[in-house]
């Protein structure tokens, strides 16, 4: 596997890619290790690593150049960024995972103005109806306003948003206990 990714980024080099995201499974050190060693071109993640632990590994061993943690994955904007001060003391731009048009953009949205070292882009899914169904009719009003490029972040209480009462009405509810 690492092979046929080294052989991919020798064969893109040229065109300057911004980043290859999540080159190899993240959590398969040994192959991350290895194609850091082989690439110019710069290596983005964190999608898919869950504690600080895993991102202080990675960030102590080099083998990442942007960092990508997940408001939702990680478990809130605390340790989001505990990540990102992570990365800015080790001098790299966080650019978070956002996969899609709920909450977790939102929050990805307020992470990028709170942090010292956003990256200069948003992961802004462009994925539908047909991808994400639960996400249509969300929200009252769409949050997500960009302008030529830009996002304004609201400043009202509640992220600056309003669930669709209906889309509420239409969910399902489910009820788990912990286990004692």
């Amino acid at each position: 596997m690492p092979q046929t990714v080294i052989a991919i980024e020798h064969a893109i080099r040229d065109l300057r890619p911004l980043w290859i995201e999540e080159p190899v499974a993240s959590e398969d050190m040994e192959a991350l290790s290895r194609i850091r060693r082989h690439f110019q071109v710069p290596i983005a993640l964190g999608e898919r690593l869950f504690t600080r632990w895993q991102f202080k590994q990675v960030l102590s061993r080099g083998w990442v150049d942007i960092i990508q943690p997940d408001v939702c994955y990680m478990g809130g904007m605390t340790r989001s960024m505990q990540v990102a001060h992570m990365g800015h003391a080790a001098g790299l731009p966080c650019t978070p995972h956002s996969a899609n048009l709920g909450m977790v953009t939102l929050f990805t949205m307020h992470l990028l103005c709170a942090i010292p070292n956003p990256g200069k882009y948003l992961e802004f899914s462009i994925e539908g109806a047909d991808y994400y169904p639960w996400q249509q009719n969300l929200f009252v009003r769409s949050p997500y306003d960009v302008d030529n490029g830009h996002v304004r972040v609201s400043d009202a209480p509640g992220w600056g948003v309003e669930i669709n009462p209906d889309w509420l009405q239409k969910a399902s509810y489910q009820c788990s206990e912990a286990a004692a």
